[in-house]
């Protein structure tokens, strides 16, 4: 255990364990962390989640690992790059690992199950983001999923993590949805309409990686889902109906000016 970068003491004073991950680099471009990530492990148990994020062979890690009993263990240091992000975007920023500080939350994910979130484990989520956010100058619009900066590739936290309580713990930005209107279906793939022309450009604008024209096509199926796990997660179709445009437009319509793309 030698070779592996030693943290010489937690970032945070509501860390419990270090476990140091060999999968690490300087940050790159200068960047320091603007953006807090949160995902799922998506594994069995927290000891199979570290063993994965300290393996050279599996190129993964992170900063934080949450276990389900609220346990915080810090893996990698917060002045370095960890490896969390992986093919990702956000507001045009592409190297989303040298930007942000990743949290992994102990949850065995969609494929195995997807149970609840434990209270013991959404309060430590809610203390650990509330001290990292006021450490490093976080801006709520700037908490976000996984499923946010990678929305082709990943699903997590998935529609049942609490993102209205964190809001109302002083963590991320959210806003009452619109309500579903069961007898609107929405419009789905291959839709070429206003609803769908505005809302590629207010997903764009709140930070989403779309392009900026087209038809409703499977790129836009998946950031409409994203989009609706994280603030709509009532029904989650990757279909525009209007209740998710209305939240959408609502809620870039509440960003801070500085934010609005």
């Amino acid at each position: 255990m030698s070779d592996l970068p030693v943290i010489a003491a937690p970032d945070s004073p509501l860390v419990a364990d270090l476990f140091p991950s060999p999968n690490i680099e300087a940050r790159l471009r200068g960047l320091t962390p603007s953006v807090l990530v949160l995902h799922y492990t998506g594994l069995e148990t927290v000891e199979r989640a570290l063993d994965v994020l300290s393996r050279p062979d599996c190129k993964v890690s992170c900063h934080y690992v949450i276990d389900v009993d609220g346990r915080i263990i810090q893996m990698v240091a917060e002045e370095m790059r960890a490896w969390h992000a992986g093919v990702s975007s956000w507001q045009g920023e592409t190297d989303i690992n040298s930007a942000s500080i990743g949290i992994e939350i102990q949850n065995p994910g969609h494929a195995l199950g997807y149970p609840d979130f434990p209270e013991a484990q959404m309060r430590a989520v809610i203390g650990l983001a509330l001290d990292i956010c006021h450490r490093r100058g976080i801006v709520p619009e700037r908490v976000l999923a996984h499923s946010d900066i990678a929305p082709s590739r990943k699903i997590d936290p998935g529609e049942k993590f609490d993102w209205p309580r964190l809001f109302c713990e002083g963590v991320g930005f959210w806003l009452p949805p619109e309500p579903v209107d069961p007898a609107d279906a929405g419009e789905g793939r291959g839709a070429e309409t206003a609803a769908v022309r505005d809302a590629r450009d207010l997903l764009a604008r709140y930070g989403y990686g779309v392009a900026p024209s087209g038809p409703l096509d499977l790129e836009m199926e998946f950031v409409l889902r994203a989009f609706q796990m994280h603030f709509r997660p009532q029904r989650v179709d990757s279909r525009l109906d209007r209740s998710t445009l209305m939240t959408l437009r609502r809620l870039v319509e509440s960003l801070p000016a500085a934010e609005v793309g």
